[in-house]
């Protein structure tokens, strides 16, 4: 019996070297992106916690403007460590701890360095103040924020 042999036809394709090649490329490629997407991403977390300091140091600068700018008295009690904003329709109290100020019931979550008090141009440590001069802590920016208002006639006649 003869053996009749039929010409194997080659088909055009890819060797295993060469598939293994390829596969090592797409592995280096999509470990270089990933590796770049954590670092747009480790940028993204750092605008956002510099975009959080930002607004809540401003959301503080608002609330302080209006109140001092709608009292006709603020005080501030060096033993509780409070600012006390007083008009003849309300009270609000800005309480100073370490770590956050809290008014009523909004918290602001910044620690203070520094604070001054003033009573026309004079530095106070208690009583009746009619600015105030604040440092942030490097967390938060080592920012200053200064707020003052127009004395009204009774605070020159309570001297």
């Amino acid at each position: 019996m003869r053996w009749n042999r039929q010409r194997i036809k080659e088909l055009p394709a890819f060797t295993v070297n060469e598939m293994l090649v390829v596969l090592l490329l797409t592995t280096i490629v999509v470990g270089m992106a990933f590796a770049v997407l954590q670092l747009v991403q480790q940028q993204m977390h750092g605008i956002d916690r510099n975009y959080e300091q930002s607004t809540e140091l401003n959301l503080l600068r608002q609330s302080l403007w209006v109140d001092f700018n709608q009292s006709d008295g603020i005080w501030y009690d060096d033993q509780a460590n409070t600012l006390l904003f007083t008009n003849e329709i309300n009270e609000v109290t800005y309480q100073l701890l370490e770590d956050r100020i809290v008014k009523d019931r909004d918290t602001f979550q910044i620690a203070l360095k520094g604070q001054a008090f003033f009573f026309r141009g004079i530095t106070k440590a208690q009583g009746e103040i009619d600015a105030l001069d604040f440092s942030t802590e490097k967390r938060h920016g080592a920012q200053r924020l200064f707020v003052f208002k127009k004395n009204a006639a009774t605070s020159y006649l309570n001297e």
